[in-house]
């Protein structure tokens, strides 16, 4: 068997040899099947399949070679062929790995070096950057590798082909390049990764901050790098030259910097951020001790340390930094900075001075300049911000001293939080230029601040002197000089020989004693600060102010030493020109002490102080007083807002938040702003100025007053009303208070407390007018708001109060007539909206006294339009109205030749005549008259639009003038308006409805739209849509737009007429299909309408019809009655047929409603009257029904009266008169049948059953006779007569059936037919089928109910009635209807006694008049007692 295996394994490699893959696979699977483990033998069989493309068989049979034996090369080898040409990298990979430490194991370091190289090429070409860097690892002293690597023999570099591993020997010889590749890859590595991650996670919900989301990534990316191992091993290399050494701890210190900022101070990390925080200042003081070019190190060096003053920074790292680094935003400031304090550039040790460099000074050079522009570039670098706040303090620009200084001690946080060491002697010299600054800054505006920040320096530090200077400046503002002195005190004991702070805490101290009562003492002391100040050259500033406090100390003496006071305040200025004290000094001695007094030369002196230095209060309130009294206000303004720009304004001149509540140094120009502000109508500002101004006196009432005015003039009137309360708390004669409160009243539209303000005011102040005008505008107003809730006695009431008290406003003044005549105008306008009065008598009255004034100024223009001859008494209804609305016209036009202040005010007088004789236009019959009319409204309107052509109001009413009569004026008026204000919902909704009346239905519809868009509560706008939407044949839709209009907060009253006429309509053809509780809409919305306008014949007749369906018949008969009054008028006016026409229906209707209510003598009259307005050969169709009615109301109207030879002789004339409507016949023909059945005889009966037959042979579909015939053999039980009126409906297949009867009528006929006969299965049955037919019916289920209930089958009812309960829940109608029922099928169950009684009240309280329901309680009642 071993010879066997050996022959076949020979024959196996030859075959591979000669590459006969086919037979060495053969040989090889032979000796498998022998041998199932043999190497050698899968070794073969993968080389062949491999090269027979069998590739799955070929790596399975290398798997298993290695299976047997692992730890030999040649599977491994093999499949790494193949791995090779299948280009399967990862697997690939990983085969030359094992190979790898397979060599290594057997100590083969060529053949170890070819394979790594092969690996090392396959991840250059084929695999990541990381990936690379971990198998340049493998050639590291760190390797496993090498050891064995290292004993390669050193690479020829003459001949590199030489060896197979001539890139190992290299690598050997020097890893420096290797580690260089490693480092680099991993660099980049760590920034992509750092870069994705952040991208990625700041998409997150609830994300960091960016600065945040960078610390916590480099957090995880840096803490577990390798680069920082690396660095050091390059560093340590010895190949390394100096200048990669350097680059490569710059790197290290980088990386370690950026570890130590991302990690944070507190938790578990604190100990490495305080081990990282070492080794970086290890590193940084190791750099700067042998000065390394490093400009990161030396910041660090700089910015850490931690000093009081500039010169702690050591200046001559300073040097060396600015020699290193010279053209870094550092260098450059420092350079600056060294000019600008005259620090030496370079400290020399040769003693020869000619060697040493000068200082830095160049008076060409702007230091200033150059520190700034250096500043903004430079970063946040906190020696930056300390250089650059000390230099704005000694500049005194204290405003950039706050924000720099503000702006450093947060640097300072963050350099806390990013090194984990403070900086507490930075933070004290920030705090100490901080506090010292907001001192000085527009005090004492920020001193509560400042008390803060020189508190805290105070209890690190209690002998700061600087500290305790400010400390002792904010007790001098606030008045305490005892505490002030103590401080100033203590500073002069810490530096006696001070000539800067120690001799100013000399001089104040000095001034603490004389304002302390002291002033002999004061001017004593400083009198010897001035015999040292005196002497010191550059101090005249100083000198002048210590002059003016000796003399104020001689002005506080009194008069005997006011003269050495004034030789002081002369002195003074010779010191300092510019020192403006002494020149206020100077004004008030000129203008008060002066003998005689020089008021010019006092103001002078007041000028000069204000224009050195405006917090010179004293000098400006005087000078703004003088400017008053000469009437000079816009010099008043500019002293008010310079004198508050001297206070810090508003902000107090700091942006890093507002400003602390504090008390003004000058609330007389708060007073004088918020007076200018609010007739500037800047109300903001103007609240702002006030409420400043009361913090210095809360009890000042003009103030309050002025405050209270202002807040309403906003709009905000709650804050108004609590401001003029307190005002007049404060002064409760002041009647001026009592007239706001009443205004802002009638701006939030409590009209009876204004209207009662006002009238207290004109019990003590009778004539004054303004109050009067108020009074009038409040009436006016609150009569218009009562007109839109339809109170329209109350307004009645408040309009003709308005005219009242316009009348005793004209009889107290004839100024303001202007004024008077538009609110008297305004007044019978809205007057002659109503159409009847509650006291017709008052109204005639009242218009009567404004005719007997505008009487004695008749106007031309109005000839032919208004006429004053005849007197408004006995006047009433609408003819008053109308001459109330002629009235109005007339004060309009007297108003309009009153002549106005400018343009605008006389483009309103025309307008609103306009406005009223457009009114009017529509009022009267049209003739010539109504032609003269139109004529002279679009003539005032276009005077109107001449005075004042950008109003879009004047153009708007313009084009609805034009809207019939001039098409393309009233166009382009249309789109005049917009281009001036195109947000307005009511001018696109007129334009619409131009677009609809001239048959443009699209741009009709895109106006409504538009017009919604701006205003979805506008009604017109959808009444509009409506319009389309009938046009467009859409009546459902058309239906649900009108219903949304009439349901919002301004109703138009044509859509509620519209509304309700469709309504009924709907009503009138729905049937049964619809809960009668539907039309109760149409009720109200009409019963709102005929209110406001009584005279609408057509409205008044619709609302009787629809009071009509709903029972109220009495109401309906009064309704139609007014309508035929309003008609008759009409009709004895213009004679028109429509109005005829409309006047016989009404009559009809009326004679209707009579027979109805059983007056039958009223309905024959009324009945005859309409009889007598129609044409009897009139072939018109309308005409001949109208005719049938008639005649068939009159013979039912004389049958009632036992007339019956009238009556039968009407009959017949109604069925001649509708022998060419079927439908109306067959009705008439019911009508007939009904009638001759009631006579009660024999031959009548008869008659009826042939009226009938006869009508349903003519017409079949007649299902109304068909329904009686049936009926009246029921009643007779005639069963014949019964089948032969419902064999031929009965027999119609069921869809056909339900179409002619879809109210069920006929199961309903034979229900009773059946219960008739005694046989209530039967009827059971037949409203079976009929629940079958139609199970969404409520009634036809009512009615199944009723019957099982009268069976005893109390369950089943109560299941079909629960049943549809469910369908029934939103219907409240169908919902009521059911519930008796429900009430006694429970009552019939053994245990629902309690629900039946429930229900049984629940029915009674839904519909008392229902007797059904009374009934079914009793039942209810006594079965629960049984």
């Amino acid at each position: 068997m071993s010879a066997f295996v050996k022959n076949k394994l020979k024959e196996a490699r030859d075959a591979i040899t000669k590459k006969d893959y086919a037979k060495a696979q053969a040989a090889a699977s032979t000796v498998l099947e022998y041998d199932p483990d043999n190497y050698n033998a899968n070794v073969f069989l993968g080389v062949a399949y491999l090269e027979l493309r069998e590739i799955e068989k070929s790596e399975q049979a290398y798997r298993k070679a290695i299976e047997s034996s692992p730890d030999q090369i040649l599977a491994w080898q093999g499949l790494s062929k193949l791995y090779e040409r299948t280009e399967k990298w990862d697997k690939y990979a990983e085969v030359l790995q094992n190979m790898a430490w397979m060599f290594l194991k057997a100590q083969d370091a060529v053949k170890c070096a070819e394979t790594l190289q092969k690996f090392i090429e396959l991840r250059r070409s084929k695999g990541t950057p990381l990936q690379v860097a971990d198998v340049l690892a493998l050639l590291l002293p760190e390797s496993k590798f090498y050891p064995l690597l290292s004993t390669l023999p050193a690479p020829d570099p003459t001949n590199p082909t030489g060896s197979s591993t001539f890139e190992t020997q290299i690598a050997m010889q020097n890893s420096l390049p290797i580690l260089e590749e490693i480092v680099s890859i991993l660099e980049q590595h760590e920034e992509e990764t750092i870069k994705n991650e952040i991208a990625k996670r700041r998409t997150r919900l609830n994300a960091s901050g960016p600065e945040q989301l960078k610390r916590e990534v480099g957090r995880e990316v840096w803490g577990p790098s390798k680069l920082p191992a690396l660095y050091n091993e390059i560093m340590n290399h010895p190949n390394t030259s100096d200048e990669l050494r350097r680059q490569t701890e710059s790197k290290l210190l980088r990386h370690k910097q950026q570890l130590l900022y991302a990690l944070p101070a507190t938790g578990q990390h604190a100990s490495e951020k305080a081990r990282l925080r070492t080794e970086v200042q290890e590193m940084i003081n190791g750099m700067v001790l042998i000065s390394v070019p490093d400009e990161l190190a030396w910041a660090l060096f700089i910015e850490w340390k931690d000093v009081e003053t500039i010169e702690g920074y050591d200046l001559d790292i300073l040097r060396k930094y600015m020699l290193l680094f010279p053209t870094t935003s550092l260098s450059k400031l420092l350079h600056a900075y060294f000019g600008y304090a005259g620090i030496l550039l370079s400290e020399d040790s040769d003693d020869d001075e000619s060697q040493k460099e000068e200082p830095v000074s160049n008076d060409d050079v702007d230091y200033m300049e150059a520190i700034v522009d250096a500043f903004n570039n430079s970063g946040n670098l906190v020696v930056a911000h300390r250089i650059v706040a000390e230099v704005y303090e000694n500049e005194e620009d204290l405003e950039n001293a706050i924000k720099v200084a503000e702006s450093g001690l947060e640097l300072v946080i963050r350099h806390e939080k990013n090194v984990g060491s403070g900086l507490p002697l930075v933070a004290k010299a920030f705090n100490v230029i901080l506090g010292v600054a907001l001192v000085d800054l527009y005090p004492p505006k920020h001193h509560a601040r400042a008390l803060g920040i020189l508190d805290e320096v105070l209890a690190q530090d209690a002998d700061n002197v600087r500290c305790l200077m400010g400390r002792a400046y904010v007790l001098q503002y606030a008045k305490k000089w005892s505490d002030a002195a103590e401080l100033f005190s203590r500073v002069v004991q810490l530096i006696p020989d001070d000539m800067d702070d120690g001799l100013r805490a000399r001089e104040e101290l000095a001034w603490c004693k004389a304002q302390s009562g002291d002033p002999d003492g004061g001017a004593k002391a400083l009198r010897e600060v001035l015999d040292t100040l005196d002497t010191l050259e550059g101090r005249e500033h100083d000198q002048a102010r210590c002059w003016w406090r000796l003399g104020k100390c001689y002005w506080d003496i009194g008069d005997a030493t006011r003269e050495d006071a004034y030789q002081h305040f002369i002195t003074s200025l010779k010191r300092d020109p510019a020192f403006a004290p002494a020149f206020t000094s100077l004004g008030i001695y000129y203008s008060e002490f002066a003998s005689p007094p020089d008021p010019k030369r006092a103001a002078k002196c007041f000028q000069k102080a204000f224009e050195l230095d405006p917090r010179e209060g004293e000098a400006a309130r005087r000078l703004a007083e003088g400017f008053a009294e000469d009437r000079e206000w816009d010099l008043v303004e500019v002293v008010a807002r310079r004198t508050i720009d001297g206070e810090g304004g508003m902000d107090g001149g700091v942006d890093s938040g507002p400003p602390a509540r504090y008390l003004p140094l000058n609330a007389w120009a708060w007073k004088a702003i918020g007076v200018v502000d609010l007739n500037r109508q800047q109300y903001g500002t103007a609240i702002q100025a006030f409420q400043i101004a009361l913090r210095t006196d809360v009890d000042d009432q003009l103030s309050w007053l002025r405050l209270g005015e202002a807040y309403s003039k906003a709009g905000r009137y709650a804050a108004a009303l609590k401001a003029l309360n307190r005002a007049r708390e404060l002064d409760a004669n002041d009647w001026i208070a009592s007239y706001f409160i009443g205004e802002v009243q009638r701006q939030m539209g409590h009209y009876d407390e204004a209207i009662a303000a006002f009238e207290d005011i004109l019990k003590t102040q009778p004539a004054e007018l303004g109050v009067l005008i108020s009074l009038a505008q409040t009436h006016l107003q609150q009569g218009r708001a009562q007109f839109a809730t339809a109170y329209t006695a109350r307004a009645e009431a408040s309009y003709i109060a308005t005219i009242q008290v316009v009348m005793r406003l004209m009889e107290s003044s004839p100024g303001f007539r202007i004024l008077a005549w538009k609110l008297a105008g305004d007044a019978l306008f809205c007057l002659s909206q109503l159409m009847s009065y509650a006291d017709d008598d008052l109204v005639a009255d009242t218009v009567h006294q404004v005719t007997a004034l505008l009487r004695q100024h008749p106007q031309n223009r109005l000839d032919g339009i208004v006429s004053f001859a005849s007197s408004p008494d006995g006047l009433s209804g609408p003819s008053l109205s109308l001459r109330s609305l002629e009235m109005a016209i007339a004060s309009y036009d007297y108003r309009a030749t009153l002549g106005s202040l400018d343009d605008i005010a006389g483009a309103s007088c025309h307008f609103d005549l306009a406005t009223t004789l457009t009114t009017y236009a529509r009022r009267i019959i049209p003739g010539p008259k109504q032609d003269r009319v139109i004529e002279a409204a679009i003539s005032s309107y276009k005077e109107a639009i001449s005075l004042d052509p950008t109003n879009d109001e004047f153009w708007h009413a313009f084009a609805n003038a034009c809207f019939s009569s001039q098409p393309r004026v009233a166009q382009h008026a249309f789109i005049k308006a917009l281009e001036i204000d195109s947000k307005k919902a009511s001018t696109w909704t007129d334009l619409g409805l131009f677009y609809l009346h001239h048959e443009d239905p699209v741009l009709a519809n895109e106006a409504f739209y538009k017009a919604q868009i701006l205003d979805p509560d506008y009604s017109l706008a959808w009444v509009g849509q409506g319009l389309v939407a009938t046009v467009n044949g859409h009546d459902k839709e058309a239906m649900a737009l009108f219903e949304h209009a009439v349901g919002l907060t301004s109703p138009v009253p044509g859509a509620d007429v519209e509304f309700a006429k469709r309504l009924f309509k709907t009503l009138g053809t729905a049937g049964d299909r619809t809960s009668p509780d539907s039309i109760y809409p149409a009720f109200f919305v009409l019963d709102r309408y005929v209110k406001q306008h009584p005279q609408d014949a057509n409205a008044l007749h619709l609302f009787s019809l629809v009071c009509e369906s709903i029972g109220q018949r009495e109401l309906a008969v009064d309704l139609v009655q007014r309508a035929i009054t309003i008609l008759e008028t009409a009709y004895e006016e213009s004679e028109d047929p429509i109005i005829e026409r409309q006047f016989t229906i009404a009559h009809t209707n009326l004679g209707r409603l009579r027979l109805s209510l059983q007056d039958y003598d009223g309905a024959l009259e009324a009945f005859q009257v309409a009889l007598g307005l129609l044409p009897e050969d009139d072939p018109e169709q309308t005409t001949r029904v109208l005719l049938s009615e008639v005649h068939f109301g009159s013979g039912l109207a004389s049958f009632k009266l036992g007339r019956f030879e009238e009556a039968l002789v009407s009959f017949e004339t109604a069925l001649e008169s509708s022998a060419d409507h079927t439908v109306v016949r067959g009705h008439v023909t019911v009508l007939l049948a009904q009638t001759l059945w009631a006579l009660g005889t024999e031959e009548g009966r008869e008659s009826a059953k042939a009226q009938l037959l006869q009508s349903i042979s003519s017409d079949p579909e007649n299902l109304i006779a068909v329904n009686t015939l049936a009926g009246m053999g029921i009643l007779t039980d005639d069963d014949s007569l019964v089948d032969a009126a419902l064999s031929e409906i009965l027999a119609l297949p069921l869809q056909e059936r339900l179409e002619r009867d879809p109210e069920g009528h006929v199961s309903y006929l034979l229900i009773q037919h059946h219960l008739g006969q005694g046989d209530v299965r039967q009827a059971i049955s037949v409203a079976q089928a009929a629940v079958a037919a139609q199970p969404w019916k409520p009634g036809i289920r009512r009615r199944l109910a009723s019957l099982l209930l009268r069976s005893g089958d109390a369950k089943s009812a109560l299941a079909i009635l629960e049943s549809a309960s469910t369908a029934e829940e939103h219907d409240l109608y169908q919902a009521r209807e059911s519930l008796g029922l429900q009430a006694i099928a429970y009552a019939q169950t053994a245990d629902g006694g309690r629900e039946a009684h429930r229900l049984a009240q629940k029915s009674v309280m839904l519909q008392p008049a229902a007797l059904f329901n009374w009934q079914a309680l009793a039942y209810t009642r006594n079965v629960s007692n049984a």
